[in-house]
């Protein structure tokens, strides 16, 4: 449940400066409401991918680098 709340908060925040950028840039609400309702859609998706991977990540007590220096001293 904490992930799901994390990741809505996290995308109501990408959604509002997506919207204020592409505004600034195109000076057109039409547009930027366009534009910042597609970017943030696919960025909250990674988001949760990436939250799930290092979930699983933590769970076996790891982490990329760990394992990197692991390797690199053995």
């Amino acid at each position: 449940m904490h992930t799901a709340k994390k990741t809505f908060s996290y995308s109501m925040m990408h959604l509002v400066v997506a919207i204020t950028v592409a505004y600034a840039l195109t000076r057109d609400w039409r547009a930027a409401l366009a534009i910042g309702m597609i970017e943030p859609i696919f960025q909250t998706i990674a988001f949760a991918l990436h939250e799930r991977a290092w979930a699983r990540i933590e769970a076996k007590g790891t982490s990329p680098t760990d394992a990197r220096l692991a390797s690199v001293e053995a």
